[in-house]
Parts: structure tokens; sequence; C-alpha cells
């Protein structure tokens, strides 16, 4: 081997390598045809110089694009006639996820991310919960609190503030009263 040859380099090993790797890479199914999608950015539509050339009229010639952002790629439509649907809901931009249904015009396409990465969630199984044999609440919940109770102590000098004020308060508005029943006398 040579020194500056590509397996002194380890290229020929990390080409092999990301051969293998490849196949987890995350897919674009479009018309039963499958995409690896293993460049940073695609570009999708009915033009030639695309990555990804769908031979549609309903697809504008520079459709979509998909920009890798961190484990999954994230879809742009880039201003086309028939817009790009994920999941039936129009969308301008969105980061896809796993099984997205995506519709370029008129031509259907799915998502399949890294088969390492997100997978759908298990179907959730139905646990039936019993109720316990015995409870260890106690009969008098008075007790139950870790707080002291407060006891109700009997301030008069509280007691005495609380009459005089409710006394100058019916004194007021007894006042109040007799000057708006006055009438103002006759010039």
């Amino acid at each position: 081997m040579s020194k500056g040859g590509p397996q002194a380099r380890g290229l020929r090993y990390l080409a092999v390598l990301r051969y293998v790797q490849d196949n987890n890479m995350p897919k674009l199914v479009i018309s039963g045809i499958t995409h690896e999608l293993v460049e940073d950015l695609i570009t999708i539509g009915r033009a030639p110089d695309n990555m990804i050339v769908i031979a549609d009229p309903s697809v504008s010639s520079h459709h979509a694009q998909l920009q890798l952002a961190g484990e999954t790629y994230r879809l742009k439509d880039l201003d086309s006639t028939n817009g790009t649907r994920v999941n039936g809901i129009p969308a301008t931009e969105t980061a896809l996820r796993f099984d997205d249904r995506i519709r370029f015009g008129g031509v259907e396409a799915r998502y399949e991310p890294d088969t390492r990465g997100s997978q759908p969630l298990p179907e959730l199984e139905e646990i039936e919960a019993e109720p316990a044999d015995l409870s260890a609440a106690p009969v008098d919940f008075a007790n139950a609190s870790p707080f002291p109770r407060q006891k109700e102590q009997k301030d008069p000098t509280r007691t005495a503030i609380f009459v005089g004020s409710a006394i100058l308060l019916l004194v007021f508005l007894g006042s109040m009263i007799a000057v708006l029943m006055m009438h103002a006398p006759a010039l």
C-alpha cells in the first residue's frame, strides 16, 4: 500500500462503513419507488436538475426541498403551484416524523426515517387495576395533619375594636341617609 492511497488514509474503509450505514438512512417512498436520503439538502420537483425527479404535471419544476436538521429532515415547499401537504394538512415548512404521508401536488409519498431512530410506539396494553384490600387511612382525619392545630383564642381587644368599628359604620350610614332625606329650603 502507498502512504497517500485511499486505503492508507482509511477512505476505502469509511466508504464501506458509510454504505452499511446507508441501509438505515431515512427514505422517501414515492409511488412505490424508494429514495434513500443521504444528502443534507435534497430538491424535489419535475425539472431534471432536482435530486428526486417526479414526472407528474401536478408537481412544480422545483416543488420542495428536504433539509437535514439534526436527526431528521425538514420539508419546505418552494412556492409550488399545487402545494405540499403533510398528513393531509397544507405545509410550507415542517419537520418530518415517522410514517408521515406527503403529497407533492397530486403525487403521494411516505417518509420513513432512520430505522435505528424513532419507531412508532407499541400498542398499549390494558391493565386491570384492583382496589387495595386494606386501607391505611385513619378513621378520624382530624388528627391526620402534620401541622399543629391553631387554637381559637378570644381576644377582648380585637372584639372591642370590631364592635366599635361596626357602630361607627352604622352611625355614618345613618347620617348619610339623614342628609339625603333633607329637603333644601325654598328661597
